[in-house]
């Protein structure tokens, strides 16, 4: 059960590692709000399609209805936040601002949840964020002019991912993780579809091509349906200050790609933060492992 939780938020958060490239070149072509949208509606139409497959609905009327409020928070709200700070900012400004997201989840875990703020945990935190700063080239980072609007919004995003990832928690424990993260993206469409009207005349329509396309489709269907449906699947099988901790494997997975789809160099700085987030990483799994054991005894 653990192991499988830690191995889906880490595959979540690796499919996310490669997400801001792509969406900073598709943010040239499609606005923000607009590409939400698709990506809400194409997530959404993927785990239907699964749900239907297997022919069971079981989630009430009142969890629908906390599901979708969940989902405006995180789909509709840090979703968009996260785009339009993309646009505005750059990818190397989001992968490190929104790498704020594990600390907020760990409060937020913590004041609602109640989960321990264990040494361990603050250590495996503060080593995996030194660990980031060293992988993020701080000279692709700008933090002033132009950029700071971005910056802003985008901690905007991660404070409200930390929120939605605590009260999704919640919800996986009383029903079926597709249906719940199905209603959490229909939840996020409406302030997205309503945003993406007041943009539409944005869209480069002459600039969509088969590359754009595809971008699209990995927002939606691999960064959406399959991402979040992990990220939701560790959220219901572990606390959620370990799982925050799960999401410092972003920036690793999005500098190692660049470097072999970009032709980016891997630097000193890289090899060191991925060191730091391994031993943070590995340091919050070893706790999760002697907490369940723990439990187990004293259950058993």
């Amino acid at each position: 059960m653990e192991i499988y939780g830690i191995l889906a938020g880490i595959a979540a958060a690796s499919i996310w590692g490669g997400m801001y490239v792509v969406s900073k070149v598709v943010l040239d072509i499609i606005p923000p709000f607009t590409l939400l949208s698709l990506r809400l509606v194409l997530g959404a139409v993927c785990l239907l399609v699964v749900i239907a497959i297997q022919g069971r609905w079981s989630a009430s009327r009142k969890l629908v209805i906390r599901a979708l409020l969940v989902g405006f928070i995180g789909y509709g709200i840090s979703l968009g936040l996260q785009f339009t700070g993309t646009k505005l900012s750059t990818a190397a400004n989001a992968a490190l601002v929104t790498s704020a997201s594990p600390v907020f989840i760990l409060l937020f875990g913590a004041w609602i949840l109640k989960e321990r703020v264990t040494a361990t945990r603050v250590l495996a935190l503060m080593l995996a964020s030194i660990g980031v700063m060293a992988v993020v080239d701080p000279r692709a980072v700008l933090l002033g002019g132009e950029e700071a609007l971005g910056n802003l919004i985008l901690l905007g995003a991660a404070l409200t991912w930390g929120l939605y990832s605590v009260l999704i928690k919640i919800l996986t424990q009383g029903g079926s993780i597709l249906e719940i993260s199905l209603y959490a993206f229909m939840g996020g469409l409406p302030l997205s579809m309503t945003a993406a009207g007041l943009e539409w005349h944005l869209i480069q329509w002459q600039s969509i091509n088969g590359a754009v396309i595809l971008g699209i489709l990995y927002l939606g269907v691999i960064s959406t349906a399959l991402a979040m449906y992990l990220w939701n699947s560790a959220l219901a099988r572990l606390e959620a200050g370990i799982v925050s901790l799960l999401f410092f494997a972003q920036p690793v997975v999005g500098a190692s790609l660049g470097a072999i789809f970009l032709g980016e160099t891997l630097e000193l700085g890289f090899w060191i933060g991925a060191a730091l987030i391994s031993t943070g990483l590995i340091l919050a799994a070893r706790e999760q492992f002697i907490h369940s054991r723990g439990a187990g005894s004293i259950a058993g």
